[in-house]
């Protein structure tokens, strides 16, 4: 027969019963006094806390770097962070080995695309007539495959795997692509992560032993005579950084490769998404936490911003001037410049960002005087330049007063712009405007919400 366990209830009389009464029933009424003491207490922590967070916020700096791709926002950025997070650039130094080995297979990609293309032409007198350097490049090109072969795979793995439309193989990052590239104590017991980890960094392990059994064969198609002329003529178009790469090749194909300041600083980067960066500032004794929003350009990327605007202390706006001879990936009939200028004057005339301090960086000024000295002619591709000098210091003025013009037109809340001409590669003089920048948005930031 089954056993069944029973509990033992107490019995119905003695003390016993008085005494579990005593012990298991409802605690006493509280007084009115007590219950308005403690809920005084209450209201008084609720107050405190309330007055905790509005000083916190009084600390808070956002700041949005807003522009079209390939503007400079991510170069500035990364500006910012060697000024005033040096540690964390620090930290994340070997993550941007694989971006950096990404940007010089692009480079020589897009060298071999030129060539073939500069090849149908069939132009006499030019290097490509001849049949022994169509043989050179093309004995290079067999070469250099096994390189070239590996640029989906590593955009694959830098991207997380997602692809964007368009099917292109050039890689794109988006918030916390670092990780990708981490060590592995660094990831933690997150499986998938641990994976696409693996993944990323056995990728990067086979380009880099790849890209060491090709590094003269990289140098060769760099210094190339057929190359040297294509580039001069500005037929071969390579991103702004990809001559600094392919010089310095024998370096970066060294075992054991770290990137300098200057790698990381001339890596072509493009961004998906919003990417969110906080460090401290310091001013007057006083510490604010700075958030940077570098947000991608692109104009199927611009409608994401919208959410970020609200309560932003600032707006970075960058505009390329080297980008007078160029069109827009996604509209090829579009001229750069007039995207960014029809681009600052929505950022101006945004209801949601008529209290932001305007800052109005006028970027590439390197890249733009290079272009200018080499004899490109700006009324060739902007044609209400007219007959203006095709100097730089005319040029120069020239875009400013346009960008001047629609900062009247179309600001109506009349904020003071601050212009400045920045080379985002010469740190110390981005450096400095970097801290001119910072002081007048920390000093407006005071003032606006009375800390000062």
């Amino acid at each position: 027969m089954a056993t069944t366990l029973t509990s033992k209830h107490p019995t119905s009389s003695g003390r016993g019963h008085r005494r579990s009464n005593s012990e298991a029933g409802p605690p006493m009424s509280m007084s009115k006094e007590d219950a308005a003491r403690i809920s005084g207490r209450i209201d008084e922590e609720i107050r405190r806390e309330h007055a905790r967070q509005k000083e916190a916020r009084k600390r808070e700096v956002k700041v949005m770097l807003l522009g079209q791709a390939d503007s400079g926002k991510s170069t500035l950025q990364k500006q910012f962070q060697l000024c005033y997070a040096s540690r964390s650039l620090d930290v994340e130094r070997l993550s941007w080995v694989p971006i950096v080995y990404a940007n010089i297979i692009k480079a020589v990609r897009i060298i071999f695309a030129e060539l073939e293309y500069e090849t149908t032409l069939h132009i006499p007198n030019e290097p490509l007539a001849s049949a022994d350097i169509q043989h050179e490049l093309a004995s290079l090109r067999v070469r250099l495959l096994p390189l070239l072969a590996l640029e989906a795979t590593l955009a694959s793995e830098l991207s997380g795997g997602v692809s964007i439309t368009g099917g292109r193989s050039e890689a794109f990052v988006r918030l916390g692509w670092q990780s990708l590239t981490a060590p592995s104590w660094a990831v933690g017991t997150d499986a998938k992560k641990a994976e696409a980890t693996s993944r990323a960094r056995m990728t990067t392990t086979l380009v880099a032993r790849t890209m060491a059994e090709t590094v003269d064969d990289i140098e060769a198609l760099w210094m190339h005579e057929a190359v040297r002329f294509y580039t001069r003529q500005r037929r071969i178009r390579l991103d702004d950084s990809a001559s600094f790469f392919l010089r310095h090749i024998q370096r970066i194909a060294e075992p054991e490769y770290s990137p300098t300041n200057d790698d990381i600083l001339h890596v072509r980067l493009r961004t998906l998404g919003v990417m969110e960066h906080s460090f401290p500032m310091s001013m007057a004794g006083r510490s604010y936490n700075w958030t940077l929003y570098d947000v991608g350009g692109a104009r199927g990327q611009r409608p994401t911003w919208i959410p970020y605007f609200d309560d932003a202390t600032a707006i970075i706006f960058l505009a390329p001037l080297s980008a007078f001879d160029q069109y827009l990936e996604e509209d090829p009939k579009t001229n750069r410049i007039d995207d960014s200028l029809q681009l600052f004057g929505a950022i101006c005339a945004n209801p949601l960002l008529k209290d932001a301090h305007l800052v109005l960086l006028l970027n590439k000024m390197d890249i733009l005087r290079e272009k200018l000295d080499a004899g490109t002619q700006v009324r060739k591709f902007i044609t209400s330049f007219g007959t203006r000098p095709n100097n730089f210091e005319t040029v120069s003025d020239y875009f400013r007063s346009h960008f001047l013009q629609v900062h009247r037109k179309k600001d109506d809340a009349n904020r003071r712009l601050y212009i400045h001409f920045t080379s985002m590669l010469d740190i110390k003089a981005t450096q400095s405007i970097i801290g001119l920048v910072g002081e007048a948005i920390l000093r407006k930031h005071v003032a606006d919400v009375g800390l000062a």
